[in-house]
């Protein structure tokens, strides 16, 4: 990430102040000579080893004259440098930035975070910036010092980076993360605080000493301008920090990744776009709660195992046991006509309960079959003590002895896959994959399917000559053109409120007449609940757009 993290302190004699700024240097080249820093005259430490970083120091321009509190490192100090052994990225620390370019905006940043840009209570985050200066995350707070005036310095950490969208995107990370330095900077604080006032209470001295402005730097003797090392005791502060924010650097710039997308994004991209910012805000809900540490744990827990569920999950091959592994295979094992049934149901929108004593073959077979349907559409129960009703799931494993309500048996709307086990102790062992002689399967369903989707699938599936690559690309294929189907439905029957006479010429411009138009259309409603909200909202905004162009 191309971005540059910096402490900052409001001095009383001097202002606002960068006291410590760390960068990230790339490497130009992979060649030899480009990696500076190898053998360096400052390596006298030697190393310091930890999680891919290395430690050694770095050569840095004399200081300006300044206060103690407006210092960092000493004029003499070389400063820090971490080398990430993976990328060969180096993140340098010193009182500025090396490049003139970054000092002036990091001065800027540094004098709007503590003087212009101040948050309700003047404590916590803030975001500000613009295109020629950078944008920036700020987080203001205080440090406790018995010689300060209200007892209290102000400080400020502050992220800088070009790219708007992804320092937004990681306010989360960054607010999280920055919280557990500047929580650890006060609390030792306020130890050294709390020892200074045992020793000599200074608002008493105050209330008892003669007050003049002209010399009221000079009434602490000299103690106008304290250090941050010296108010928090820490040998090691610069290094500590060093190494904090080198580690936000490194891991802020791999959590979000670009990727090249070929087109527009489907609607399943963008349905599990929106379900991961969903996630990571309930996650942020769950830490500001009382006792969100085992709340977040639980709800992680469930979140894992939906997004496993709903996802490509390839821990699924490595637990024990039989299991489907594609739909040709899901077709072989039921039959044709069970089969057949079984995909019309889920295609539908209907509830499919698989009910048996192997949770890993039950979900290894909804894996398969949530293929069948848009992202938007699949909400699941992997493996359940108890029914759950119809409008929680559309895919609901069940225990072997859990009844099922009578009047959901006999639903016209649901299909019941019974799944028991043909093995005894007088049988050999036969192969495990062999899932046709370990299990027997009974489907109860009601319905004709005559979908024009399936009869598709069900040409690709029984054409020996295709992979089965090749049939999830035509299955991926057929999704997406009848996905297309589904918008312009959605736009002309939900968003333009046309009538059922203008429905039906565009069903039948859309193929969706003739035989199986009933089963056709019911698709295409069901499938309408699967788009995204972002495609909802984009069409919604368009037609208000539109309507008040004429006015305007």
């Amino acid at each position: 990430m191309n971005a540059l993290v910096a402490l900052c302190h409001f001095c009383e004699l001097h202002g606002p102040r960068t006291l410590f700024c760390t960068e990230a240097l790339h490497p130009p080249s992979p060649s030899p000579s480009s990696q500076v820093g190898a053998q360096m005259p400052g390596d006298r430490d030697g190393d310091r080893d930890g999680e891919g970083l290395t430690m050694k120091a770095n050569s840095s321009a004399t200081q300006k004259e300044m206060c103690e509190g407006c210092r960092s490192l000493p004029a003499s100090h070389p400063g820090f440098v971490s080398i990430d052994d993976e990328t060969g990225i180096r993140f340098l620390s010193h009182q500025h930035p090396r490049q003139p370019q970054l000092f002036s905006v990091v001065r800027q940043a540094c004098v709007r975070s503590l003087s212009c840009e101040v948050c309700p209570g003047r404590e916590g985050p803030i975001f500000f910036g613009d295109e020629q200066h950078g944008f920036v995350f700020s987080h203001t707070f205080f440090i406790k010092d018995s010689l300060a005036r209200g007892f209290q310095r102000w400080y400020s950490i502050v992220m800088v980076a070009m790219d708007r969208i992804y320092l937004i995107n990681s306010w989360p990370f960054l607010l999280r993360h920055l919280k557990l330095t500047i929580q650890s900077l006060q609390s030792t604080a306020l130890k050294v605080f709390d020892n200074e006032q045992g020793v000599c209470p200074q608002r008493a001295v105050r209330m008892n000493s003669a007050f003049s402005p002209a010399v009221f730097p000079h009434q602490r003797s000299g103690n106008a301008a304290r250090s941050l090392t010296s108010l928090t005791q820490h040998p090691n502060l610069w290094a500590s920090l060093h190494s904090s924010f080198s580690w936000l650097l490194k891991a802020c710039g791999s959590r979000l990744t670009e990727k090249l997308l070929e087109g527009a994004p489907t609607e399943d991209t963008l349905v599990l776009i929106e379900r991961q910012t969903e996630q990571e805000e309930e996650m942020s809900c769950w830490e500001g709660a009382e006792g969100g540490a085992s709340k977040t744990q639980r709800h992680l827990s469930e979140t894992e195992l939906a997004h496993n569920f709903l996802s490509d999950d390839t821990k699924l091959d490595e637990l024990p046991g039989p299991k489907f592994r594609s739909l040709r295979h899901l077709r072989q094992v039921l039959g044709a006509p069970d089969f057949r049934q079984l995909a019309w149901h889920v295609l539908m929108g209907n509830q499919v309960i698989w009910r048996g004593a192997d949770p890993v073959l039950i979900q290894s077979a909804f894996t398969v079959l949530k293929s069948l349907l848009p992202v938007g559409c699949v909400r699941s129960v992997p493996y359940s003590s108890q029914y759950e009703e119809a409008y929680k799931c559309n895919f609901l494993g069940l225990c072997p002895d859990v009844p099922i309500p009578a009047h959901v048996s006999s639903s016209e709307f649901t299909v019941l896959v019974d799944v028991t086990s043909e093995r005894s102790c007088h049988i050999p062992a036969v192969r495990e994959d062999d899932i046709s002689s370990l299990y027997q399967f009974t489907i109860t369903s009601s319905g004709n399917p005559s979908a024009s989707l399936l009869n598709k699938l069900e040409v690709a599936l029984c054409n020996e000559n295709l992979s089965v690559d090749v049939v999830s690309h035509c299955l991926l294929c057929l999704k997406e053109e009848w996905m297309n189907k589904v918008k312009v439905l959605f736009k002309f029957s939900k968003v333009d409120g046309r009538g059922r006479e203008d429905t039906q010429k565009v069903l039948a411009l859309l193929g969706a007449t003739g035989p199986g138009e009933e089963d056709n259309v019911r698709l295409l409603k069901y499938w309408m609940t699967g788009l995204s909200k972002t495609y909802k909202s984009h069409l919604m905004t368009a037609v208000r757009g539109g309507e008040r162009s004429p006015s305007q």
